[in-house]
């Protein structure tokens, strides 16, 4: 064993438990994830050959328990493989992904534990469970029967065989999103600027000058800048070539997703017959709000007929504004809707989001979301500039309760890379779920504690870098404030 693998142990408590990133290398992973499974399926093990009769605390607790140094390993790689993944972490995913395949199927499909949280559920009434166990043992029975472990004999080979090949395809479908995107670089002349924002030609002038293009101007499919790009910038040509870039992205060439999806298809619906229900929607949307794909089908006709009308009606209405600016030839089409919504919300309500940016420079956004959290819940955040983060553009802030005492770290990573896959999101990076027993002594009554202590990782994509005498600063959109409060709560 590798005694310099900072992932084979818990990380030190006196730094809070935060992930040692600046120790952490890119070969530590796979031997890591490999002696997680390893003793996680000991630790099974040691479940399904406990000889008492099968209980809540020596099965579902157990279980709960188990995996903790497979866990730690997981909950670093993956948050790390959508934020800062280089060619080498795409490459060992595809190692890493059929490991934890296998491992789960090794667990979902074990009999002798799928009997044992069996016995446990058909006996529950015998347990005295608070809602909180409930809620865990039923989840776990339900995990378990949507996960195989009602199957027999070669049903249970194929389902194996499809959960591996799909974790393989949704991996490799990711993977292409991002490479491919990284691959447009548009680089631009001064005369095709007209109707673009001064911090957005000044950010592009920045983005040209690294990447040794003075005198130039870079425009990427990063969804910030073209979704910027195609409400501001006058050239109708230049605003088509963007569109039938960006959406004829994944369809063809080195990166072409066409034949990931179509496999991901038929292997789903498969999955799901296999596991006795009619489509692989039916099977998804059985545990969420919606229940059936009838109900989803339902809202959105309903929401349809509701706003066609007037759907119908804006279109009107910017179709002829827009013959009254280019004149009476001019037929709207997919990549002048945002251009011309845009003029005509100037028109009408004097309304310029540009304007705005000046007010939301992000610092001042931070200190406006975190105090909110204060006032609302008496949190306060501090930043911890000594803990090691895994980019610069990230920071690390300590959470502490209202009483002072600890509660976590939030990282915050609020920029697009190459490295890094579109959108926004909020991921656990460690969550210790410690149950503990503790004795009260007037009553002998042994009750259990749970003691959370999380680090979370909060993901943002925003061009918000701003030229000014020459030095970068940070002036965010307000819909991106809306979108971090939205993730953050």
């Amino acid at each position: 064993m590798n005694i310099e693998n900072p992932l084979y142990k818990p990380f030190d408590a006196d730094k809070f438990g935060a992930i040692p990133f600046d120790r952490i290398r890119t070969e530590h992973y796979l031997p890591a994830v490999e002696q997680g499974i390893e003793l996680a399926l000991q630790e099974v093990n040691s479940i399904v050959e406990n000889p008492s009769t099968p209980t809540f605390e020596n099965t579902i607790v157990a279980l709960e328990r188990s995996g903790a140094d497979l866990d730690r390993v997981l909950n670093v790689f993956y948050p790390l493989l959508s934020a800062h993944a280089d060619e080498e972490m795409m490459e060992l995913s595809m190692k890493i992904d059929p490991l934890v395949s296998d491992y789960s199927s090794a667990i979902s499909l074990n009999e002798g534990l799928w009997k044992r949280i069996k016995a446990v559920y058909d006996r529950r009434n015998d347990f005295d469970l608070d809602k909180e166990d409930e809620m865990l043992l039923n989840e776990t029975y339900e995990g378990f029967a949507r996960s195989g472990a009602l199957l027999e004999g070669a049903n249970r080979e194929r389902y194996k065989e499809l959960t591996k090949r799909l974790s393989e395809l949704t991996t490799r479908f990711g993977q292409n999103v991002l490479k491919e995107l990284n691959t447009y670089k548009i680089y631009l002349k001064e005369t095709d600027l007209d109707g673009l924002p001064e911090s957005i030609i000044d950010e592009a002038r920045h983005c040209a000058a690294q990447n040794g293009h003075e005198g130039e101007y870079l425009f990427t499919l990063a969804q910030p800048t073209y979704m910027a790009f195609m409400k501001y910038s006058a050239r109708r040509d230049l605003r088509e070539k963007m569109y039938r870039l960006y959406s004829g992205r994944n369809i063809e060439g080195e990166f072409s997703n066409i034949e990931i999806i179509k496999e991901i298809s038929a292997l789903r619906l498969e999955l799901a017959r296999l596991l006795g229900r009619d489509t692989f929607a039916a099977f998804r949307l059985e545990k969420s709000m919606a229940g059936t794909p009838k109900r989803v089908n339902d809202l959105l006709y309903s929401l349809a007929d509701a706003y066609k009308e007037a759907g119908d009606k804006e279109i009107q209405e910017l179709q002829d504004f827009a013959r009254t600016l280019d004149g009476a030839d001019m037929e709207l089409q997919p990549w002048d809707y945002s251009y011309y919504a845009n003029k005509l919300k100037q028109k009408l309500y004097a309304y310029d989001e540009e304007a705005l940016r000046p007010y939301f420079r992000l610092e001042r956004v931070v200190e406006g979301v975190f105090g909110l959290a204060t006032k609302l819940y008496g949190l306060t955040f501090e930043e911890r500039a000594e803990l090691p983060v895994y980019h610069p553009d990230v920071k690390a802030f300590e959470v502490k309760d209202k009483d002072g005492s600890y509660l976590g770290l939030i990282y915050t990573d609020f920029f697009p890379r190459e490295t890094k896959r579109p959108g926004a999101w909020m991921t656990d990076l460690v969550v210790m779920g410690n149950r503990k027993f503790i004795t009260l002594q007037e009553s002998n009554m042994d009750i259990e504690v749970f003691s959370y202590l999380t680090e979370l990782l909060q993901n943002l994509n925003i061009h918000i870098h701003n030229i000014h005498e020459g030095n970068p600063i940070d002036l965010m959109k307000h819909h991106y404030l809306e979108r971090w409060c939205h993730e953050s709560c």
